[in-house]
């Protein structure tokens, strides 16, 4: 079938509105009608990562959208399903196996290269190759083929413009917090960096009832936001105040048990390090930096813990449906982070989020 994708023909170019041919659904793939996408810094970021010979591509992986047809090997996914996408994985592998399906051995290939395992594209244009598969959608579309291990199925009375953000970002910085923190009584989280996936982590740690909830970020508005929630707040560029490492430590009686640092600043990774507490974990989540530096007297003297993770950990045909309940009681307050747009408007919702004048941007078909 023919249908509308926003296309980057190379590095650096913008986003064009172009046709392009989607293969029919194939063994396990699902053929989605999009009807919200998300759009994330990872959307942003990754192109400028890429070299020339994987373009044109189609980005987007915060996909919501109604289920038009199936591969004949799909079960448990039906022709008018509404359903969020996520990231997928092979389910054959080791860490497949063990549930840690965001280390997938295959995840690259899926997820990334914007290839079927077989190495075939599921889009063309005029014969030639499209790279799609992001994250194993491409919902940058008005059309995606996913596969029935990202799909997930929800009541079709949920508005899937207010979920599309399940998909990876509310899901990373949520899925940090409950299932690597684990918040405990007494514990303590700092976040740096008030956006999308910060946010999230803020809203479920308030969600879960954690002590103390720290947000630093140097965007007033982002402050207010987390202040809403009732995090405590600090802006690292206020003039004349103490340094954020010490101030995190006051905020939480002596350091944080717990950090997550969703900036991918190599020097507010060193903050967030400093300002843990004795044995305090740091989980890092941005993507960007190809190094950090670590300070190692305080690591070795201190006990503390620095780590990363893969969309929190999350499995998503599991943790998507926890957080659509945890919403519905009242304990996951996100809806307000969402701003939607006209999918033209793609160039808009990118200013206003680089401008921090929006939270999370959705595009809507």
């Amino acid at each position: 079938m023919r249908t509308t994708a926003a296309v980057l023909e190379g590095p650096g170019t913008d986003f064009a509105f172009v046709e392009v041919d989607l293969d029919e659904p194939r063994g396990h793939e699902v053929l989605v009608r999009i009807v919200a996408t998300g759009l994330c810094h990872t959307d942003l970021t990754v192109p400028t990562m890429l070299p020339p010979e994987m373009f044109p591509k189609v980005l987007g992986h915060e996909g919501t959208g109604v289920v038009e047809a199936v591969g004949p090997e799909v079960r448990g996914i039906e022709v008018g399903d509404h359903v969020v996408l996520s990231f997928t994985s092979c389910g054959a592998c080791g860490p497949c196996g063990e549930g840690a399906v965001g280390y997938c051995e295959q995840s690259m290939v899926l997820n990334y290269l914007g290839l079927r395992l077989d190495g075939s594209t599921t889009m063309s244009r005029d014969g030639a190759p499209v790279f799609g598969s992001f994250f194993g959608q491409s919902s940058l579309a008005r059309h995606a083929l996913a596969d029935e291990r990202n799909c997930v199925v929800v009541d079709r009375d949920l508005d899937l413009g207010l979920l599309a953000p399940f998909g990876c970002g509310f899901q990373t910085g949520a899925g940090t917090v409950l299932n690597i923190i684990d918040p405990q009584p007494g514990d303590s989280l700092v976040v740096f960096g008030a956006g999308a996936v910060g946010l999230a982590a803020v809203a479920a740690a308030v969600g879960v009832g954690t002590d103390t909830v720290v947000a630093v970020d140097p965007q007033a508005s982002r402050r207010e936001v987390a202040a809403a929630y009732g995090a405590t707040t600090i802006d690292p560029t206020e003039e004349g105040a103490a340094p954020v490492e010490e101030r995190v430590r006051d905020a939480t009686g002596g350091g944080a048990a717990y950090a997550i640092d969703t900036t991918a600043l190599p020097g507010v990774v060193l903050q967030a390090q400093h300002a843990l507490r004795p044995r305090g974990v740091l989980i890092a989540l941005g993507l960007g930096a190809a190094e950090y530096t670590i300070d190692a007297v305080d690591l070795l003297q201190s006990g503390k813990v620095v780590r990363s993770s893969i969309e929190g950990e999350a499995d998503p045909r599991s943790m998507i449906p926890e957080l659509v309940r945890m919403r519905a009681a009242g304990r996951f307050d996100v809806d307000h982070l969402v701003t939607t747009y006209p999918f033209e408007r793609i160039a808009d919702a990118i200013a206003d989020v680089e401008a921090g004048r929006v939270v999370k941007p959705v595009l809507t078909w």
